[in-house]
């Protein structure tokens, strides 16, 4: 083997690693987030789990993306960490589908037919297909289909040039008794892990694996630890997402992690045991494209059929190897039966508003940090879970308030909680979403290595101390149902209008004088428009607790436009009190450094 067919191999595994990237990226695209809610909606039933899960990684073409899925919703408090066990089975079996299509290597018909589905042909004619609606064709999700065809064929001319690539390998006796030493199974078990942790693919190292047949050295007894050991690899990816995460979501993850470990421990010393018994006469026959798909499928469908029936037993153990109380909160409480008590069904969706609330509050504490010098894409990829979590909390209890709203039964106190939810549920949203636009500043100045001056800096420090305390205490006053705790946010809030007015003129004036870039500008008057609207929303909540408990003659109650004109022009002492202490805490600084400036 010459240094050109080393060049080859090496390309032909690039190739293929690029084809079956491109091919899960569109699939995970084209599903546009459906399948995520597929898996939000199992039921109790473990074998429609283990269907779906196996029915979602078919599509996207990845366990370890279902499995990250898993562990993100029961991170969010969406899923239950029960309900987790058959997609993480499932998401096995589904795996197998590449290997499934890869076996279409091994035909040998003379049919022209036929002939053209071998990847010699049928990878160049998907790659021009594909790129023809990648390049070519508008509209609708046609770009996506052709990145996945596109995929596909890569995937195919890879395998084929691979084939080609490690044919010579046949001939090195240094090779044959290199995969002979695979045979040994703890040394192929570790091996399998090991290149499809770094691959990050149980599905890209099975379609090497299934290339390195044509060398004529891949037997069973060399196949069946190293697929064994991709299986175990695999778990790799879930593990590092739940890094950071809720204690359910490590759990989540080592689920994934002892199903495979387990499953491989239980089959080796079976086969390992039963061939010293019996000898089976398949342990050193040649395996082939097509046997090493059939075994990968076997090994995981055994492996779920095996321990299926032992799912609690896993949650058992892996609640001991992770200790600890869960640490979200159940969002399961919009149960369809407590429509019939609206009292019931109104209490449970304040619980799942407050939620929302503290989903939005972590998630704005993570955007500040993420503004901080050091930038940390765990906190990112937290704030993108718990996002995720807030729009489907969102949706849920939108369409449960207004199945609540539409009972003839409901009292119009009730009818008006219902419309205070649904105006809360929005605003938390809100806040959340104006939570990532923050967040996005922060991907924007860390990707082009921007920093602010150090005034701007302290500037963006007290605006975002200043809009924290509002969110604190709208959360609480929420919370608590407590009009004294409601009435200390306008006052902060209306502070935050002045600094967002003052700060956007000083920024304007480091523009002009050249301190600061357009770019760096850009991002600052961004920030400063989502923190005002931020503390907009807060005010929002506030008002509604203000007005709930006031009295029904209240101008509150009667005119709260009028209220709002009367508290901002100086006709409410003890609102001025408030508002004199928070701009002293948060304006004050800011004007002493203009001073100190100048």
């Amino acid at each position: 083997m010459d240094l050109i067919d080393i060049i080859t191999m090496l390309g032909a595994v690039a190739t293929f690693l690029f084809g079956m990237s491109t091919m899960t990226e569109g699939l995970e695209k084209l599903s546009s987030g459906r399948l995520e809610t597929i898996l939000e909606r199992l039921t109790s039933n473990v074998f429609k789990s283990v269907l779906l899960g196996a029915l979602v990684t078919g599509l996207i073409q990845s366990s370890a993306a279902t499995t990250v899925m898993c562990v993100g919703f029961v991170n969010a408090g969406i899923m239950k960490l029960r309900q987790t066990v058959g997609i993480i089975m499932g998401a096995n079996i589904g795996t197998t589908v590449t290997a499934q299509l890869l076996r279409l290597g091994d035909i040998s018909s003379d049919n022209p037919l036929m002939l053209l589905l071998k990847p010699a042909a049928l990878g160049p004619i998907l790659a021009v297909i594909g790129i023809l609606f990648y390049m070519f064709i508008r509209g609708g999700h046609k770009k996506t289909i052709g990145q996945i065809v596109l995929g596909l064929g890569l995937l195919f001319i890879g395998m084929h040039t691979l084939e080609i690539a490690v044919a010579p390998l046949q001939e090195m006796p240094e090779f044959q008794e290199l995969f002979v030493s695979f045979s040994n199974p703890l040394l192929g078990v570790v091996v399998g892990a090991l290149v499809t942790a770094l691959l990050q693919s149980s599905s890209a190292s099975m379609g090497i694996l299934q290339a390195m047949t044509s060398t004529g050295v891949v037997t069973f007894n060399v196949a069946i630890p190293l697929i064994m050991g991709q299986n175990i690899g695999t778990c790799v990816t879930a593990l590092l997402s739940a890094i950071g995460a809720s204690k359910n979501a490590k759990r989540t993850a080592c689920i994934h992690l002892l199903f495979n470990v387990v499953g491989t421990l239980v089959f080796l010393i079976a086969l390992y045991v039963g061939n010293a018994l019996f000898h089976f006469p398949f342990w050193t026959s040649l395996m082939d494209r097509g046997s090493i798909a059939n075994l990968h499928l076997a090994f995981n469908l055994g492996c779920t059929i095996l321990l299926l029936p032992f799912r609690d037993v896993l949650v058992f153990l892996v609640e001991h190897i992770i200790p600890g109380d869960s640490e979200q909160h159940d969002v399961s409480v919009l149960d369809e039966r407590f429509l019939a008590t609206p009292a019931l069904a109104l209490e449970k969706s304040h619980d799942t508003v407050v939620q929302m609330g503290r989903f939005a509050q972590e998630n704005y504490r993570l955007a500040v940090e993420l503004l901080e010098d050091k930038f940390d894409p765990k906190k990112l990829e937290r704030l993108k879970e718990t996002e995720a979590a807030l729009d489907k909390l969102e949706s849920l209890l939108d369409s449960y308030l207004v199945r609540l709203s539409d009972r003839a039964s409901l009292s119009p106190e009730d009818s008006a909680k219902v419309s205070e939810l649904l105006h809360t549920l929005s605003d938390f949203e809100r806040i959340g979403d104006y939570a990532v636009n923050i967040s996005d500043c922060a991907v924007a100045l860390h990707e082009r290595g921007l920093h602010f001056s150090g005034a701007a800096r302290k500037e963006v420090e007290a605006m975002t101390g200043a809009v924290g305390e509002t969110i604190d205490k709208a959360l609480d006053c929420y919370t608590q149902r407590s009009q004294a705790l409601a009435m200390e946010v306008e006052p902060v809030e209306e502070v935050v209008d002045l600094m967002r007015d003052e700060l956007r003129i000083r920024h304007i004036e480091r523009l002009k004088t050249g301190e600061c870039t357009i770019e760096q500008g850009t991002q600052f008057l961004e920030l400063l428009i989502n923190l005002e609207r931020i503390s907009d929303h807060c005010s929002n909540i506030a008002l509604y607790i203000v007005r709930e408990t006031a009295p029904p003659d209240s101008l509150i109650r009667t005119d709260s436009h009028a209220y709002m004109h009367a508290l901002h022009h100086g006709e409410d002492k003890e609102f001025d009190l408030r508002f004199q202490a928070a701009r002293q805490k948060y304006y004050a600084p800011i004007e002493q450094w203009k001073a100190h400036e100048g």
